[in-house]
C-alpha cells in the first residue's frame, strides 16, 4: 500500500523547527548581552535531551507502566499491528500493555526501528476489534510520520527557556548584588516569553499531528468509521473514569491518542489535541473521499 505522505505535516515541522531556532537565537543573544554563563545550562539541557531522544521509548515506558508483552502473550493485538506495520512499510514495533482503566493508546520511540506501541486495558475492554484496530493504525501514523522525534527535540529549546526561567529568578531572589538586579529581571522576564512563545508553537504542532494520525489510520485501515466509534467511545468512558486515574495519566497527555484531563487541570487550557468534533468532522470529509458511508 503507498503511504499518504502529509505534506502539511512535513511543512508545520520545519516552520516550527525554524521559528524555535530563530526564538532561540535571539535568546542566546539576549543572554550573552547581559554576561550569563548560559554554556552550562546548555550543557545541562543537552544532556537532558540526550536522554530524553535516546531514551525515550524507556522513560515513557517506565512512566506510564506500560509491560512489554509477546506474541504468546497477545496474539489478536500482535496480529493487528504486525498487519498494519506492514501496510505502512514499518519494522515491526514492539507492543505493550498498560494495566489501568483509562482507554486509551501512545507511541513511542525515537525512530520506527526502536518504537513501541502500547494500549491500555481499559482500551482493550471498551473497543471492538475494528475500533482497536483503528487506534492502533493512529499510532503507527505518529511513528511513519516520526513527529514523535520532532516534538521531542522541540521540547529541547523549551526545557532550556525554562531552566533559565527558573536560574534567572533564583538568582533574583538570592542573588545578594544589587547591580545585577536589573539585569536578572530582564532575564527572566525575556525567558518566560521565549518559553511561552516555544510552548504554544509545540502545543500547536502537537494538535495538528493528531489531524495527520487520523488522516494514516484512515488510509491504513481503509475503516475511518471505525476510528470515528473509538474516539467516540473513548471520550465518553474518560468522563466516567475515576478522577485520581486520570491524574496518574495527565503527565503523558502529549503521546495519547485523546488526552487524560481530570476536571481540575489546568492542562485543558493548553490542550496537546485538538477537540474531538473536528477530528470527527475530517474523518467524515475522508470517509466520502473512500467513498465510505
Amino acid at each position: 500500500m503507498e503511504w499518504i505522505r502529509d505534506r502539511g505535516l512535513s511543512l508545520r515541522m520545519f516552520v516550527t523547527m525554524f521559528l524555535l531556532a530563530l526564538v532561540y537565537l535571539a535568546f542566546l543573544t539576549v543572554l550573552y548581552a547581559y554576561g550569563v554563563g548560559y554554556m552550562g545550562l546548555i550543557i545541562f539541557a543537552g544532556g537532558f535531551l540526550f536522554l530524553q531522544y535516546y531514551f525515550s521509548d524507556k522513560i515513557v515506558l517506565l512512566a506510564s507502566s506500560a509491560r512489554i508483552v509477546d506474541e504468546r502473550e497477545a496474539p489478536e493485538l500482535y496480529a493487528m499491528v504486525r498487519e498494519l506495520s506492514t501496510n505502512a512499510g514499518l519494522p515491526m514495533p514492539r507492543v505493550a500493555i498498560v494495566e489501568t482503566p483509562v482507554p486509551n493508546a501512545f507511541a513511542t520511540g525515537r525512530n520506527p526501528k526502536n518504537a513501541v506501541v502500547a494500549v491500555t486495558t481499559g482500551l482493550l475492554r471498551t473497543l471492538n476489534a475494528e475500533e482497536i484496530k483503528a487506534v492502533i493504525g493512529h499510532e503507527l501514523s505518529h511513528i511513519k510520520n516520526r513527529d514523535v522525534a520532532v516534538i521531542t527535540i522541540a521540547s529541547f529549546l523549551s526545557t532550556v527557556a525554562w531552566f533559565v526561567m527558573r536560574w534567572a529568578m533564583f538568582a533574583g531572589m538570592f542573588g545578594g548584588r544589587r547591580d545585577n538586579a536589573s539585569a536578572n529581571i530582564i532575564i527572566f522576564i525575556v525567558s518566560v516569553v521565549v518559553w511561552l512563545v516555544s510552548f504554544l508553537l509545540i502545543r500547536a504542532l502537537s494538535r495538528y499531528r493528531e489531524y495527520s494520525a487520523d488522516l494514516g489510520s484512515a488510509y491504513l485501515t481503509r475503516n475511518p468509521n471505525a476510528l470515528i466509534s473509538a474516539l467516540k467511545k473513548i471520550s465518553g468512558r474518560m468522563e466516567r473514569v475515576r478522577p485520581e486515574y486520570l491524574k496518574e495519566a495527565e503527565g503523558l497527555n502529549a503521546f495519547y491518542i485523546i488526552p487524560a484531563i481530570s476536571r481540575e487541570s489546568i492542562l485543558s487550557l493548553f490542550s496537546t489535541h485538538p477537540p474531538i468534533e473536528k477530528r470527527i468532522e475530517r474523518l467524515q470529509r475522508i470517509s466520502a473521499q473512500l467513498g465510505i458511508y
